[in-house]
């Protein structure tokens, strides 16, 4: 191999370094918008100009009617009706509030999806010491290279000035410190049916909002900013198998195991990133495509293209409602009777494959909730440049944290017409069950094998 082209990725990537030092946070001039016309996570305050998008009040924080602690959720707005659908047919008058994929999804099936669009919400919310902890980050966080330095316990960005940095709020977004939730996961094949390869239960515990962590704990670069662990306990051929994760905020050191039952033994994988197929979908999503977006930023130029009003999938409690998995999976989508649409503002983000750098989708634009900074949609493009897949996360209320959390997310591939679908909580008799305090026994590959079938 000729040595230029070998150290080429090296000398590359080596540069890049070497031109980028680390990026100075916001003056404390700027920061203060964090107090008044900005949220404390930096969105905007304000209502939208028609008021189609309210003022931010202070999120949902009471508990909803029908919800059962640790049990099943309840929807705080079931009595309320969409304001109005958008269909194949006149989706040309809502285009500048689309995503390429949406738009996609409603011209290859015109007969059966829709998004029924429903008054807008800001019910996203956190504990005051997550606040205290974004506001503390503003000034303080910045970026060295693809990693961030300088944060703790809240958002670390709260007001952007790169791409980068948005996915990096997603990454680190508020979800609770440790929860746990039981979940069915799909294959959609191109003919419209739904093949079951997960019947799991998943365990997160997000270490960077701990209390009992600390600032130093994560800018010596040893503690994991999250963790989590998958044990299979269906359908039969898959019964057993377990996945563990810890992501670092230096994604270099970004550790996986899986215990394979054939075997009796744990395995660490070595390239568990990027577009490499996830055993926790049985290889058919990518890793950087759970909950829309959990990769290396490495690989790609991030642009900040600014933000936008777009309707997307928001307060979906809707969506937990039925007790099947059946009545919301409907051929090659969701059901759109138990989705529900909003207009929220949001940053928009595109990737564009580096030089040098290998994917199999060199390009991808995320559309990430101004208010929780969850990234809810994307759409990614194949070499051909080809609008290949689009992504979804639907979020739902789980006040008593308080937040807007992710619950079921996948894709739809929109060349083939399949897709996948996971963590439908359907037919479980709990939804995202929050735990508090540090469990860190049961993030490790000896508690992995203690807890599968051998």
């Amino acid at each position: 191999m000729n040595k230029t082209l070998a150290f080429a990725p090296l000398v590359a990537a080596l540069a890049f370094f070497a031109a980028t030092p680390a990026v100075a946070a916001v003056s404390a001039e700027e920061a203060a918008r964090l107090k008044s016309e900005l949220t404390p996570f930096g969105a905007e305050k304000a209502a939208n100009a028609d008021g189609s998008i309210p003022a931010w009040s202070g999120g949902m924080t009471q508990a909803i009617p029908g919800d059962t602690p640790g049990g099943r959720r309840g929807d705080p707005f079931k009595s309320e009706k969409p304001l109005f659908s958008i269909t194949a047919k006149n989706m040309d008058q809502h285009a500048a509030h689309l995503t390429d994929g949406t738009r996609a999804l409603l011209q290859k099936y015109p007969d059966t999806f829709r998004v029924d669009v429903y008054k807008t919400h800001r019910t996203a919310a956190a504990p005051q010491w997550v606040y205290d902890n974004t506001f503390a980050n503003v000034t303080r966080a910045t970026m060295n290279g693809y990693a961030p330095t300088n944060a703790f316990g809240g958002i670390p960005f709260p007001i952007p000035k790169t791409g980068a940095e948005v996915m990096w709020n997603h990454a680190l977004r508020w979800r609770g410190e440790r929860f746990e939730h039981a979940s069915n996961w799909y294959q959609i094949l191109a003919d419209g049916r739904s093949v079951l390869v997960t019947d799991g239960i998943t365990n997160e515990q997000v270490p960077y909002y701990l209390k009992d962590s600390s600032l130093e704990a994560f800018n010596n670069g040893d503690t994991p900013f999250w963790q989590v662990a998958i044990r299979n306990i269906g359908p039969p051929l898959r019964a057993g198998e377990a996945l563990l994760a810890h992501e670092y905020l230096d994604q270099s050191k970004l550790q996986t195991w899986v215990y394979l039952k054939g075997q009796r033994r744990v395995r660490k994988l070595p390239n568990a990133c990027c577009d490499t197929p996830t055993p926790a979908a049985a290889g058919v999503m990518s890793f950087d495509e759970i909950y829309t977006w959990t990769g290396q930023l490495d690989r790609f130029d991030w642009k900040l293209e600014g933000k936008k009003e777009m309707y997307i999938p928001y307060n979906t409690n809707r969506l937990l409602q039925p007790t099947t998995d059946e009545a919301v999976l409907q051929g090659n989508h969701l059901n759109p009777d138990h989705l529900r649409w909003e207009k929220h503002r949001v940053w928009v983000v595109e990737a564009t494959l580096r030089n040098g750098e290998r994917h199999q989708t060199p390009k991808s634009r995320y559309y990430c909730d101004e208010d929780t900074f969850i990234c809810v949609l994307a759409d990614r493009w194949d070499a051909k440049g080809q609008l290949w897949r689009t992504l979804w996360s639907n979020t739902f209320v789980a006040p008593e944290l308080p937040a807007v959390v992710i619950g079921s997310f996948g894709y739809n591939d929109l060349i083939t017409g399949g897709g996948f679908v996971a963590q439908l909580f359907n037919t479980k008799p709990a939804h995202y069950v929050v735990k508090e305090g540090r469990a860190d026994s049961a993030f490790t590959p000896d508690a992995m094998v203690g807890s599968s079938v051998r």
